[in-house]
């Protein structure tokens, strides 16, 4: 269905595109002129002329060889011996070797690669980003908690420093009177 729907479609951009290019000009049957006929016939042509003449035939033989000649591929073969492309493999032995135990790693767990799990990840991507937000959100919410304890723990602490202070200068007063009654300490009782 889908490649039906989209030849019609090609097909209708092709006659969209010979509308603009030959207007509602007509062939000599009175059929619209269509460029895929134009083009085919004028590569018909093209290949019958080329046939015909040995010197491009030769021609493009030679383009053949030109592009031979011209590929990068080709100057390494001839520059380079195969003594000395031996000795470059021979070279890199330790890497290729190192590469071919990774890549029969990679096979042996394509297994895993191709796991139920692995599918999943879009889908748990979604789940992870949700949760990121939550955990930021507890983070926000967990560092404000720990001021408010930080601010609470200083409070306990200024209230139970004023009320040492206060516990010490109640004794110290207390002291005063027992000393000034002649009332001995219960500490140096025992």
């Amino acid at each position: 269905m889908d490649n039906k729907l989209e030849i019609d479609n090609l097909r209708v951009r092709l006659q969209t595109l010979e509308t603009r290019i030959y207007g509602d000009r007509r062939s000599g049957g009175g059929k619209p002129v269509q460029c895929a006929e134009s083009l085919s016939r004028i590569q018909v042509g093209l290949t019958n002329t080329a046939n015909k003449r040995e010197r491009v035939k030769i021609l493009h033989k030679k383009i053949e060889d030109l592009l031979k000649y011209l590929d990068p591929q080709f100057t390494d073969h001839i520059a380079v011996p195969d003594a000395m492309k031996l000795e470059f493999i021979l070279a890199e032995e330790d890497f290729l070797l190192s590469q071919a135990a990774l890549l029969e790693q990679v096979g042996n767990l394509q297994q895993l690669l191709d796991s139920n799990y692995i599918r999943d990840v879009p889908e748990h991507a979604t789940k992870l980003q949700r949760l990121s937000q939550i955990h930021i959100k507890q983070q926000d919410q967990t560092e404000a908690q720990s001021l408010e304890v930080n601010k609470l723990f200083e409070e306990y602490n200024k209230m139970m420093f004023l009320l040492s202070k206060q516990f010490t200068q109640w004794d110290e007063a207390l002291r005063k009177v027992e000393e000034a009654e002649g009332i001995r300490p219960v500490e140096s009782l025992l």
